[in-house]
């Protein structure tokens, strides 16, 4: 009620003694306990007004004077807001975070007091990950504070543009209706068209205009138009704020040709030079093409490009978000934790011989394939009913419960597999509700099944299928709607209007942008060689409040490999903007460096044109091999003959023994020398051999000599000989469950296996791994594992199986000197472009539009 009163009153002790006398004529004095809650009330409101440092925790910043240091009493828009969040969405914990991280974009923008600026910065969220819930916070907070025209880019089609459009009425234009000029509207076709009188009109205080428009080239012409035509007086009044959602989709110069720069690259830029006052912010959760914008462009001088040159800021990580750290783990785990994070066992496999099904072959071939409900289809639709009546048992009945099935790009076969599944659901329908026949069975085996492999937050009996779910699951039937969404589909997607319960078959539209409320099941067969276009795939990212345990996803084994590959680029950019943040350095003195990984390309090869080797470095790091070609008999054989020999010659060549098989002074040729005889799985990402080399041979002057320890487990797996070193026990490694043609054991060295050439080690059992390098002498450290081949896992399996190797296998560590990414010596990495004739095979392709 304090809040609401302020936008009318100068200051807070006048909107609070309004608004006790407007209670006092109603309650007459008020009793103590409503005095007591009625002051917490005003301190309360008080506080979130006092200003603040912000403290920028997240950004990579050019620096500039301090203009915005938190919402004011005088604010309009925000503490609406605010209390909208807070009071209607119940979103009081999310509130805060969200109250924070806005703040400080904010405070990165231009201030809007100044006659003119230009301010270009990106955004690194999440996917699914409440962007636009921060985008919203934003352009509240920028209104109160000066800003008066929004222009929000929102997406590439009709559907996401209107979602987005109705979102920011809903949260932030309704809130104060009468202060807002619209120019777009929530309807499909309501994108931007030039205004009656061509231009757009005077702001006035406290107020805004509104675009919500989509990335197309002919309606950015039409809002440059408008801009251009809008009288000087008033343009010198216009703030703009330009707020580009999706920024790495259409708004990055994709020609490779500064001369020939793609039309909506273009729009986009000659807006920003056509503005006096303008701030540039791009949101993204796939940034790695907008890190590669050339920052100094050609023509520079007359028409900027896209480079987030003023801050790159990184969102933190929302409480209760659902993402790839949550799938699968942490990434930098000890073999000796006593619970390792593996993630959540959500991932089924769908075998080679179904794609066959599912997919057509050959040119042509979807125009008449009719695809098959084959039997993990069936168990996908069957755990989503069940998930839909275990989320009804537990009060979730007014929510949204949503599956995905994506199987092709193309249109037709969206229709034809829609049309398969409504069959397969209709001829099963009885026997579900019944629990009877082969459909009850599936039903029973599927629940038994997943419970076991990701157990539900609560206990259940074993008949709980039967004997709690068995009513929820005929009502879950009797709500189900199928719906086709994509480029053509004249279904609708509607959450607006009460629960829904959906199976949504589609393509394109489905894959970027537009959020499927209460997704939980999840059946994706396409796949990209792009890192930005296949983690923009991963819809079944976000917030599952409530049915946490419940989300599955069922995909080929490639996918979920390079999306756990993918889990640890990610996690790696935004250390590097947190790490980079602390040398207080900006965008344009630092590049923000991306891991390739093999097999994949980190964005178009167009966007990727001004891409250069990056500098990266080992010093200060520990690496472990973790992923083997376990299978492959001469990798196994030669890797194993490889490490004899160094053992060999370690003993014969008398270097120092620090311990029975440690040893010191080894010189780097012999380190090299093994290096490369050893093979390593093309999948490991943080120990490419090439790279490694090149980094030795850089650093050659600083890691002459090496101390080398060949490990010995204290465990009972039968031991091997190690030559004149003699026997050594091997470890047990057993590998994760996921099924691929490598084995991923997850951890290999223990924390303290860093001190392996320390003779007193006397470091606390809980220490990290930075403090226990602190405790090592300045040598680099290589140390030799030998792995049991059958390394069976601990009892209960869980999510680990045998390792089941050829031979026994060969697994290294390294441990460097120096301190961690300050180093003066690198090497370059290659960025792994596709060649043309991978592209042109991309089943990424829009094949959509080009059927529509």
């Amino acid at each position: 009620m304090i809040r609401a009163k302020l936008p009318s009153y100068d200051t807070l002790d006048n909107a609070v003694q309004a608004l006790r006398q407007d209670l006092e004529a109603v309650m007459r004095d008020f009793p103590a306990d409503v005095e007591a809650n009625f002051q917490a009330a005003v301190e309360s409101v008080r506080s979130s007004f006092q200003k603040v440092e912000v403290l920028r925790k997240n950004s990579l910043i050019k620096p500039r004077p301090t203009w915005y240091t938190g919402p004011s009493e005088h604010d309009r828009h925000w503490p609406a807001l605010l209390g909208y969040l807070r009071e209607v969405k119940n979103w009081k914990e999310a509130s805060e975070s969200l109250d924070e991280s806005s703040s400080e974009i904010v405070s990165l923008l231009a201030n809007p007091a100044e006659d003119s600026f230009r301010c270009r910065g990106l955004v690194v969220g999440y996917v699914q990950s409440g962007k636009t819930a921060n985008m919203t916070a934003v352009i509240a907070k920028a209104v109160d504070a000066g800003y008066n025209l929004i222009v929000l880019l929102g997406g590439v089609t009709n559907k996401l543009r209107s979602q987005t459009q109705r979102r920011i009425e809903s949260d932030v234009v309704e809130r104060h209706r009468t202060l807002w000029q619209m120019y777009t509207t929530t309807e499909d076709a309501g994108d931007f068209i030039k205004p009656a009188n061509d231009q757009f009109v005077m702001p006035h205080k406290g107020g805004a205009q509104l675009v919500v428009m989509k990335k197309e080239s002919t309606r950015l012409d039409k809002l440059l138009d408008t801009v251009t035509r809008t009288p000087p007086p008033i343009m010198r009044k216009l703030k703009a704020l330009i707020i580009d959602d999706e920024c790495d989709q259409a708004s990055v110069n994709a020609t490779g040709d500064d001369e020939e720069i793609t039309r909506i690259n273009e729009a986009i830029r000659r807006l920003i030079a056509a503005l006096p006052c303008v701030s540039y912010v791009g949101y993204t959760a796939t940034p790695f093409a907008n890190v590669f914008i050339k920052p100094f462009p050609e023509r520079a001088d007359k028409l900027d490009d896209l480079y987030p040159e003023d801050f790159i800021t990184a969102l933190p990580r929302p409480k209760g978000y659902f993402g790839t750290l949550e799938v699968f783990g942490t990434s930098d785990a000890s073999a000796d934790d006593v619970e390792i994070d593996y993630g959540r066992d959500m991932f089924r496999a769908i075998p080679s011989e179904e794609l066959e099904l599912l997919t057509p072959k050959g040119k042509g071939g979807h125009k008449s394939f009719m695809p098959a409900v084959t039997p993990q289809l069936q168990r996908a639709i069957a755990w989503f009913l069940i998930s839909c009546a275990i989320r009804r048992t537990r009060g979730q009945q007014d929510d949204h419960m949503t599956m995905l099935v994506h199987t092709s790009a193309y249109v037709v076969q969206h229709e034809n597999m829609a049309q398969a599944i409504r069959a397969w659901i209709s001829a099963n329908s009885d026997a579900m509700r019944a629990m009877s026949g082969s459909a009850g069975k599936l039903l029973k085996d599927v629940f038994a099944q997943e419970i076991v492999r990701s157990p539900l937050v609560a206990e259940v009996p074993a008949n709980y299928l039967e004997s709690s779910l068995k009513v929820s699951l005929g009502l879950v039937l009797d709500t189900l709607e199928l719906v086709v969404e994509n480029g053509e589909s004249l279904e609708r997607l509607d959450f607006t209007k009460g629960a829904r319960t959906y199976i949504v078959v589609g393509g394109s539209v489905l894959a970027r942008g537009l959020t499927l409320e209460g997704l939980c099941v999840s059946f994706f067969l396409r796949t990209s060689r792009q890192y930005d276009t296949l983690l923009q795939m991963g819809r079944w990212f976000g917030f599952r409040k409530g049915y946490e345990d419940l989300p599955r996803l069922w995909t080929t084994t490639d996918l979920i490999s390079n999306f756990r590959a993918l889990a640890q680029v990610e996690e790696e950019i935004r250390k590097e903007i947190s790490v980079y943040k602390t040398a207080e350095v900006s965008p344009l003195d630092f590049a923000v460096k991306v891991r390739s990984i093999p097999g994949l390309a980190i964005t178009s090869a167009a966007k990727m044109t001004h891409a250069v080797r990056a500098s990266i470095s080992f010093d200060g790091k520990h690496e472990q091999t973790t992923r083997f070609n376990h299978k492959d008999k001469e990798v196994v054989r030669k890797n194993w003959e490889a490490a004899l020999s160094l053992a060999e010659h370690l003993v014969d060549s008398g270097y120092e023994r620090i311990k029975p098989h440690t040893f010191a002074g080894v010189p780097l040729s012999t380190i090299r020398s093994f290096l490369t005889r050893y093979s390593m799985c093309d999948k490991q990402l943080s120990l490419n051999k090439e790279l490694l080399l090149a980094y030795l041979d850089a650093s050659a002057s600083r890691l002459k000599e090496w101390n080398v320890a060949i490990m010995s487990s204290g465990g009972s797996a039968n031991p091997v000989a190690m030559g004149s070193l003699g026997e050594m026990v091997p470890f047990v490694r057993s590998r994760l469950a996921e099924p691929s043609d490598y084995a991923d054991i997850k951890a290999l060295m223990s924390k303290h296996d860093l001190l392996s050439d320390v003779v007193a080690d006397e470091a606390p059992k809980a220490a990290g791994w930075e403090d226990l390098k602190d405790r090592r002498p300045k040598v680099p450290l290589l140390l030799i594992y030998p792995i049991d081949r059958e390394s069976a896992p601990a009892s209960p399996p869980d999510q680990r199986v045998p390792l089941d190797a050829a031979g026994t296998l060969i697994g290294l560590g390294f441990v460097f000197p120096g301190q961690r990414d300050k180093s003066s010596s690198f090497f370059s990495v290659d960025l792994n472009v596709p060649t043309p004739d991978q592209l042109a095979d991309d089943p990424t392709a829009e094949i959509e539009e080009a059927d529509a």
